[in-house]
């Protein structure tokens, strides 16, 4: 994977993220030098669910009122179906994603978290993929849905589920090393 160094990154969770969905890219993307903060609704640690039950809890490093979107050079958006779903009515959180966006800044979503992106109104026009459960959702967001791995528009990545989080990662180091994107209206 590409080097990261001097890199700051968003992870925007909160309780119920898939676990493998959070914790890969964390990891991956330190092992790489970005520094990458948990950002989520409230201080001290979220819980992952892991498959079909509760999973481990991570540590928070910025709440989400602290957070702006201009520390950062990307956000990635872990799924799970409990995290996207209580993060979607979050305007805050919906307003922390809207940011990134605006800014031309690197946006990755897997699994069900391209919910995120449907609410904040960044799925219609674009090329993406997700959870095969939520295809109609983006369909109906508007959005040009493919079933494939990783998809790539200008700089939003998605991917489909947990088993492709190698390539969802890497795409990610390289997309933030390509610098801002340019974005054509959808």
């Amino acid at each position: 994977m590409q080097s990261l160094s001097g890199k700051k990154i968003a992870i925007l969770a909160t309780h119920g993220f898939e676990q493998s969905e959070l914790e890969v890219p964390l990891n991956d993307l330190r092992d790489a030098g970005a520094q990458v903060h948990v950002v989520s609704l409230e201080e001290g640690q979220i819980k992952g669910w892991d498959e079909s039950d509760w999973g481990r809890a991570v540590p928070v490093d910025v709440t989400l009122s602290d957070a702006s979107a201009a520390d950062y050079d990307a956000l990635v958006l872990p799924g799970g179906q409990i995290n996207p779903d209580l993060l979607r009515v979050e305007e805050k959180a919906l307003d922390f994603v809207k940011a990134f966006w605006t800014d031309k800044k690197v946006v990755a979503a897997i699994c069900h978290a391209p919910w995120l992106l449907a609410e904040a109104g960044i799925a219609k026009g674009r090329k993406l993929t997700s959870y095969k459960s939520i295809r109609t959702d983006m369909i109906n967001a508007g959005a040009e849905w493919h079933d494939a791995e990783v998809v790539t528009d200008q700089g939003l990545i998605t991917s489909r589920n947990p088993g492709d989080l190698k390539a969802f990662v890497a795409k990610i180091a390289e997309e933030i090393n390509e610098g801002r994107h340019e974005r054509r209206a959808a």
